[in-house]
């Protein structure tokens, strides 16, 4: 799978904005005032569970595809993953389609990839257990997941794939908000690393994402979308990441 390549920092790769056109006209990715689980008020929603036509499916398997094999080019070191593995729920879809692209792309490669996912709810009956799809024990897990804000999802998913004696190799989610991890007192004052940051910085794990929030603000300016663009910009500037 040949990296893909950008002549200029400030241009978005041409998958990322196709992934971002995609989200924009369907709705998947809109703007207004949205709280969020933190209590923070968010100018921006992103919402993977309305990808689901083929049309949709279809465009973020390519981001996702195109994201993992950048992803992996620039980290040698990280093992090639045996597994693409989706938490339950929105992750389970993501990690079925991107891995069928991945295989359509570079079937050497990942021809003999498999797929898992787990239940909310350990199953007492027929096969058992709490995971679905290939077995996580002496593999190496690629991670694949919409959104991370607070994080809590993602070390629960270390912990299951843990627990099943696996390896978390990587994370790859569809947009990292860049903003700091929410805190206990509702005190955002201070310098604060972001959710994957914290991962990265605990665990070990690299992380990647197909987009970033410095990439919607470049393609609203790009578009002429001069209100939204502020709102983001405004709300990154005070929620921003340290790391």
């Amino acid at each position: 799978m040949v990296p893909s390549k950008q002549s200029d920092a400030s241009l978005i790769l041409p998958y990322k904005t196709d992934f971002l056109q995609a989200c924009l006209s369907a709705n998947i990715l809109t703007f207004g005032t949205y709280t969020l689980k933190s209590g923070r008020q968010s100018p921006y929603f992103f919402n993977a569970g309305s990808f689901h036509d083929a049309d949709l499916l279809s465009a973020i398997a390519t981001a996702y595809a195109h994201t993992i094999g950048d992803f992996l080019a620039a980290n040698p070191d990280i093992p090639r993953p045996d597994i693409l593995f989706g938490p339950a729920y929105k992750g389970i879809p993501l990690a079925c389609c991107t891995l069928l692209e991945l295989r359509r792309i570079d079937p050497s490669t990942w021809g003999k990839v498999k797929y898992s996912f787990n239940r909310k709810e350990k199953k007492d009956h027929g096969e058992g257990g709490g995971i679905v799809g290939a077995a996580l024990r002496d593999t190496n897990v690629l991670v694949i997941d919409d959104v991370v804000t607070a994080g809590t999802a993602m070390r629960e998913t270390i912990e299951i794939v843990k627990k099943e004696c696996g390896k978390v190799v990587g994370f790859v989610v569809a947009v990292d908000r860049m903003e700091k991890i929410p805190d206990a007192n509702n005190d955002d004052e201070g310098p604060r690393p972001s959710a994957m940051g914290q991962i990265r910085k605990e665990y070990g794990i690299p992380t990647a994402s197909i987009v970033t929030l410095d990439d919607l603000v470049r393609l609203l300016g790009e578009r002429g979308n001069e209100q939204d663009m502020e709102r983001l910009q405004t709300y990154r500037d005070r929620y921003r990441a340290s790391d």
